[in-house]
């Protein structure tokens, strides 16, 4: 292939283009004459919503005395494990936490194990980070249990394997607020139904990384277990599962934090005293400061269980034999059955080394409080000028059109005929210098955010962004993914859920205009500047580890409740890939390229654009793919702060124990992302192709 590395397959067929332009332009022309081109007719809809509805009514009472059982059998579970930690001495365990962590990560990882813990102890959360721990301790082993029987049955199993990955992107994209809604119907209010919205959402990672782990195993390992004598049976447990276990303690890592950033989510349905009903409820009374306490115990909390199972993750499965002489090989082991020795016996006896003294809680939310009320009153008036011009300039365009939104009230303006005309040809410029430049798919771009920006993407007739989109999906992914983009563009028309898509629509691809230069521009730097790597990998560190409602906190204190708030989270929550994957694919380019360059004469900057970018590519088109699948999966979090779309579909569902609209509302997300998914792997697909790798 001679093309760009961004004209994926030559764009398909120009033939194709041709027809979606000309279809294009029709539809816009008739818009205002046919009016089921301009909104599709509500008479064309019906309600599968309300078929789920019937169907739920009707599966409720045929499944409630087995599904009793399995209820009764995780509470068991549940309350088992949290009654144990709750008797667990707050010391006993605090030592045996920081032991655990230097056995995985050494003394740094235990120094911040004992500044995280001081810290979960000393703002008063002990005992309720204690019950959000039983929820993780009890749906990560059951998670991970039934992903590896599940991962190896797909193994196996070449056809099972191709039923499960499209039931594990449903499983992971879909908003978990959507399946909340039959499972309180199956299962009735309690912790029991958080534990298993935490267990559907923490088990397609062990899925996917268990298949990837068996297939990834050598064959002349098996081969070597069949000459061995070895059974079936033998040969996966025996042979084939120690070979794969570093990528299998990759999808355990992947799991738990699954599971722990589901926290909050499962204290709306649990109703248990935990560390995220704090965050909730103080959120819901508006009380930043406690909140943001609160909202950081649960970041350290997923910090700590993340650095200390990346680690285990990643030593080997066999490690060296210790020269040390009998039973000073296991110094953790020793060092763990001392605390139990010496510290367990007096805190049955002594109240302070059993349970967290009050009187050592150190309340400092009042400062916290008035501090950020100061620092709110004194930027008041610039982060609400940042707000307008983010509202008026950025988002109110996008979404309902320039046409639209340039007025004397909102930009202070007339968007004359001369302004039009000045538009069209700054679009047609830009077109006409990417095409130049020997890129079809820049000129493309182009003219598709002009024609979006001008019309908004409410104003869009819904024949042209259909077509638009099936035409994208075809020249990047070919045939199958124009269908997978079709089904679900036609399965949101049908369902009565296109006006809140393109609200979705104009949120996302706002949040994704600016996250995804700004994470290039950072992940740039960062590859090229090691302080700057070094700097910012703890802040994405935090940002990736954090669950999505914390996120809420520091944005709502400063820009309340509005669709600004909303854009500014889901930034926040998408930036992170497009840091990572761009500094990633830059440090990954070969070193010898990197010398050919240099001896060719490149300075550092021709070096950069000209050597490294082009090589990134694909990385960097993976971090873009990250970054849509991210801000999609903000959308119901964002529906909290008042912006509408499928997001606050989902919300409103719930608020009704509407389980048709929450699941199709919920599924119409996920089928976007999967669909988005498709698209951006093709892309990156065909630049790898086109790069030759």
């Amino acid at each position: 292939m001679r093309a760009s590395t961004g004209d994926w397959r030559g764009l398909r067929s120009g033939a194709f283009w041709v027809i979606c332009v000309a279809i294009c332009v029709i539809c816009f022309r008739q818009a205002n004459t046919s009016e089921w081109i301009g909104s599709f007719p509500k008479e064309w809809t019906f309600g599968i919503a309300d078929q789920v509805n019937t169907a739920m009514n009707w599966l409720v009472p045929k499944l409630s005395g087995p599904l009793h059982v399995v209820s009764t059998i995780l509470g068991f579970l549940l309350n088992v494990t949290r009654g144990v930690l709750a008797w667990t001495p707050w010391p006993v365990a605090f030592c045996l936490f920081v032991i655990v962590a230097h056995r995985a990560g050494g003394l740094p990882l235990a120094v911040f194990t004992v500044v995280s813990l001081a810290y979960v102890a000393v703002t008063g959360y002990w005992e309720r980070s204690m019950n959000t721990l039983a929820l993780v301790g009890v749906a990560v082993p059951l998670s991970v249990v039934l992903g590896v029987q599940a991962g190896i049955l797909c193994y196996r199993y070449k056809w099972l394997n191709s039923v499960m990955q499209p039931l594990l992107d449903v499983m992971q994209t879909l908003p978990a607020f959507a399946y909340l809604i039959p499972i309180l119907l199956l299962f009735g209010f309690g912790p029991v139904v958080g534990l298993i919205a935490s267990m559907i959402f923490s088990i397609p990672p062990m899925v996917r990384n268990t298949i990837l782990g068996l297939q990834r195993v050598p064959p002349e390992i098996s081969e070597a277990g069949l000459i061995c004598g070895c059974n079936r049976r033998q040969l996966l447990w025996w042979v084939q599962i120690p070979a794969a276990l570093p990528q299998m303690k990759i999808g355990m890592n992947q799991t738990t934090m699954a599971a722990l950033s589901m926290v909050i989510i499962a204290a709306i349905i649990g109703g248990s005293d935990d560390v995220g009903w704090a965050v909730l409820n103080t959120m819901r009374k508006a009380q930043f400061g406690p909140s943001l306490i609160a909202g950081l115990v649960i970041a350290l909390m997923a910090m700590l269980i993340d650095r200390i199972s990346l680690n285990f993750a990643k030593t080997e499965t066999a490690a060296p034999a210790d020269a040390r002489p009998g039973r000073w090989r296991h110094p953790h082991g020793l060092a763990a059955l001392a605390v139990i020795v010496i510290i367990l016996p007096p805190s049955l006896f002594i109240e302070q080394l059993h349970y967290y003294p009050r009187e050592w809680v150190w309340d400092f939310t009042g400062q916290i409080t008035t501090a950020l009320d100061t620092f709110i009153a004194s930027t008041s008036g610039a982060l609400e000028s940042l707000k307008r011009a983010g509202l008026f300039f950025f988002l109110l365009p996008l979404r309902i059109g320039l046409d639209q939104a340039v007025s004397p009230y909102s930009w202070g303006i007339e968007f004359t005929p001369a302004l039009r005309i000045a538009y069209a040809g700054l679009i047609a410029a830009g077109s006409a210098l990417a095409l130049g430049s020997g890129s079809r798919t820049g000129a493309i771009f182009i003219a598709i955010w002009g024609v979006l920006f001008y019309y908004g993407t409410i104003g869009i007739p819904w024949p042209v962004f259909v077509c638009t989109i099936a035409m994208l999906a075809y020249a990047a992914g070919g045939a199958g993914t124009a269908a997978l983009a079709l089904a679900t563009m036609i399965f949101i028309l049908l369902n009565g859920l296109w006006e809140p898509a393109m609200f979705s629509a104009a949120l996302c691809g706002a949040a994704i205009l600016l996250a995804f230069p700004l994470g290039m521009a950072i992940g740039t730097v960062a590859a090229e500047v090691e302080w700057v790597s070094k700097a910012i990998r703890p802040v994405n560190d935090t940002l990736q580890t954090m669950p999505q409602f914390v996120y809420l906190i520091p944005f709502l204190m400063l820009f309340q409740v509005g669709e600004f708030t909303a854009l500014i989270v889901v930034i926040a929550y998408a930036l992170v890939p497009a840091i990572r994957y761009t500094e990633h694919g830059l440090r990954s380019v070969p070193v010898a390229s990197v010398e050919a360059g240099r001896a060719a004469g490149c300075t550092e900057g021709q070096l950069l654009w000209w050597v490294k970018m082009p090589q990134a590519v694909p990385e960097i088109m993976l971090g873009l793919n990250q970054t849509v699948i991210c801000a999609l999966s903000m959308l119901v979090i964002a529906a909290l702060v008042g912006t509408r779309g499928l997001g606050q579909q989902v919300y409103v569902a719930l608020g009704k124990a509407d389980s048709g609209l929450g699941l199709i509302a919920g599924l119409s997300i996920a089928l976007v992302a999967i669909t988005t998914d498709r698209i951006l792997q093709g892309m990156s697909r065909s630049s790898k192709q086109a790069l030759g790798l």
